[in-house]
C-alpha cells in the first residue's frame, strides 16, 4: 500500500530544456552533462525524475546510449516512475508515424526503468508567436484536426495493446484545443479508445493558464479525476477583469496558486488515485520550486491519508 512518502513524485526534467552547454541536442551531449543535471535535481532532495523527451528523448537514443543514461541514472540516485513524450503527436501529418515509433519503444523501455506509466498529447510544436512569447500559451497553438480523430483514437488504442502486454499503463495528457482539451471532450475521447490501459493525464494547469472564460478548477477535476492514472501537476495565478475583459496568469508554486491542490488531491484520493505525480514549473528556478512542490504534495499525502 502507498505511504505519504513511498508515493511516486518525479521532477519533469523539462527544467533544463533539450540544449546542451556546446549548443547541440542534450541527447548527443556527454553522460557528464546529464549527471550534472540529475546532481542538481539530486541535491534538491528529489529522488524521482520524469526525463521527457522535451529533455532527453530516451527512444531516440541507440541501445549503448541507453544504458548510459541508464548507469548514469544509478550514480545519482534518482528512479523513474514514469515517462512523458511532449509536443510528440501521433497524429501529427508530418512526424505521426515516427511518433508512434518512439511512443512504441518507450513502451520497451519504460519498464526496465521501473516505469509504470508513459504519458503522450496530442499537442504540437509550437508556433513561432508561441515561441516569441514571454508565456508561449499567450498565442494561439496548434489545434487538432476532427478528420483525425478516429486514427488518434486507433493509435492510442494500439499503444494502450503496447502497455497492457508489458504491464504498463498509458496516459493521455490534456492540453487545450486537442482531442482532450476539455473535461467533456478528454471524457469521450478515452471512453472511445475503450481500453483498460490508457487513463487520463488531468493536467488542468495547462487549461487553467489560458486567457479565455474557463470553469472552476473543482469542477473540472470532477469530471476527470475518476479517469486519472497519471498526473502533471502545476499551478497558477487566474485573475479576470470583467470591466476590460483581461485575464492575466502566471506560474506558481502548488501551495499558492488558483487551484486548491489541497482539496484536489483528497478528491483524487477519496475517488481511488493511485499513480504517479509528475511536478512540473515554468519560469524562475523551475526546479527549486518542483523540489518544494514534492514536499507539499507528501504533506498532503501524509494527511489525507492519517
Amino acid at each position: 500500500m502507498l505511504t505519504a512518502e513511498s508515493w511516486p513524485i518525479a521532477a519533469n526534467m523539462l527544467s533544463f530544456g533539450a540544449t546542451a552547454p556546446d549548443g547541440g541536442h542534450i541527447k548527443d551531449a556527454p553522460a557528464s552533462v546529464w549527471a550534472s543535471q540529475m546532481r542538481q535535481a539530486r541535491d534538491l532532495g528529489i529522488t524521482q525524475i520524469d526525463p521527457t523527451d522535451a529533455w532527453v528523448p530516451l527512444a531516440r537514443l541507440s541501445d549503448a546510449r541507453v544504458e548510459e543514461f541508464r548507469s548514469t541514472l544509478e550514480d545519482a540516485g534518482l528512479t523513474i516512475p514514469s515517462i512523458s513524450m511532449t509536443r510528440s503527436s501521433v497524429v501529427d501529418r508530418e512526424k505521426g508515424e515516427d511518433f508512434l515509433a518512439e511512443a512504441h519503444r518507450l513502451m520497451d523501455i519504460a519498464p526496465s526503468f521501473g516505469a509504470s506509466v508513459v504519458n503522450i498529447g496530442f499537442m504540437q510544436a509550437l508556433t513561432p508567436a508561441q515561441a516569441d512569447a514571454i508565456w508561449f500559451w499567450l498565442e494561439d497553438g496548434h489545434r487538432d484536426d476532427p478528420a483525425l480523430r478516429d486514427l488518434a483514437i486507433q493509435r492510442t488504442r494500439e499503444l494502450g495493446d503496447h502497455a497492457k502486454a508489458n504491464g504498463l499503463q498509458l496516459s493521455l495528457e490534456m492540453y487545450e484545443d486537442t482531442y482532450v482539451g476539455t473535461p467533456e471532450d478528454a471524457v469521450a475521447f478515452l471512453k472511445d479508445v475503450d481500453h483498460e490501459a490508457v487513463g487520463l493525464n488531468p493536467d488542468l494547469g495547462n487549461l487553467v493558464r489560458l486567457h479565455r472564460p474557463m470553469p472552476h478548477p473543482s469542477d473540472m477535476y470532477e469530471t476527470v479525476l475518476p479517469h486519472a492514472n497519471f498526473w502533471h501537476i502545476k499551478n497558477y495565478t487566474r485573475d479576470f477583469d470583467p470591466a476590460t475583459g483581461a485575464y492575466t496568469s502566471a506560474p506558481m508554486p502548488l501551495k499558492y496558486g488558483y487551484v486548491n491542490y489541497r482539496q484536489v488531491i483528497r478528491r483524487a484520493l477519496e475517488l481511488g488515485y493511485t499513480g504517479p505525480f509528475c511536478c512540473e514549473h515554468y519560469g524562475s528556478d523551475s526546479l527549486g520550486v518542483i523540489a518544494e512542490n514534492i514536499q507539499y504534495i507528501r504533506q498532503v499525502l501524509a494527511s489525507a491519508l492519517a
